[in-house]
């Protein structure tokens, strides 16, 4: 029972269920080494419980009064490097562009860039709406695309590919808007 108790706080923990993101990220990209229909479906699953603790990590650490400068750096990073890795190792299989993910990618660090340029002079760029769509949909295109195989005569790379080309449109109008408040942030 004790165990049982310290094991739930742990993983309800924000920075845990951060770093658990960042500690399946190796795990991923090996199963998806060996692109069979057993191991993609697993990467599938572990990336969706990965992508489940980046709406846990928040909720928790704002209902429990546990928001620190750790996970508010890592957390976002967790991100990146979740979301990155599966799309370059999409790309790898030739399940996708390259080209998209490069802008995708791409967005990431620049947009990344710009919030550290504000944060050096005492500013912040929050995140916008557009931001935690662009987030939702690409992770919508990642685990079909992950699955890749037909079942049940669903194509599942189908679907991934139709929710990759919003989430390429959300990547950009996000990008965009980033660029446009700093901007005006540089102003004031």
């Amino acid at each position: 029972m004790f165990a049982s108790a310290q094991i739930k706080k742990i993983c309800s923990h924000p920075n845990s269920l951060t770093l658990f993101r960042i500690a399946v990220i190796p795990l991923i990209v090996f199963l998806l080494l060996f692109p069979g229909r057993l191991f993609t479906f697993t990467a599938a699953i572990l990336f969706s419980a990965a992508a489940i603790t980046d709406f846990l990590d928040g909720f928790f650490a704002r209902r429990r009064g546990l928001v620190s400068r750790f996970g508010k750096i890592m957390d976002p990073l967790a991100d990146k490097l979740l979301v990155s890795s599966a799309f370059i190792m999409l790309t790898s299989l030739g399940w996708i562009p390259g080209w998209i993910v490069c802008i995708i990618i791409g967005r990431e660090f620049a947009v990344t860039g710009l919030r550290n340029i504000a944060a050096q002079q005492g500013k912040d760029i929050a995140s916008s709406r557009l931001g935690k769509y662009k987030t939702g949909f690409q992770i919508a295109a990642i685990i079909p695309l992950l699955i890749h195989f037909q079942y049940i005569t669903i194509d599942f790379q189908a679907i991934g590919s139709v929710f990759l080309w919003a989430a390429l449109v959300l990547t950009l109008l996000s990008g965009f808007d980033y660029f446009i408040k700093f901007r005006s942030l540089l102003k004031t």
